[in-house]
């Protein structure tokens, strides 16, 4: 089964992760088969300073959005 990678902004909750791992796990094998305990998911938590989009760094302010 595979190792999943997911990169993410630093700032989640310990429950947020947990919720995101359980769906990752239950639509992997949904999709491919095999058993939960066979896959496998590797969370990386990135510090606002080293991710930019659209040559911005996160740790930058950002303008508000309009709802």
């Amino acid at each position: 089964m595979p190792t999943i990678h997911v990169e993410m902004l630093e700032g989640r909750t310990p429950e947020q992760k947990k919720k995101l791992v359980t769906e990752i796990t239950r639509v992997t094998v949904e999709v491919l088969g095999g058993s939960p305990e066979a896959v496998d998911i590797l969370l990386v938590d990135v510090p606002r300073g080293n991710w930019a989009t659209g040559g911005k760094l996160w740790s930058e302010p950002r303008p508000a959005t309009p709802a």
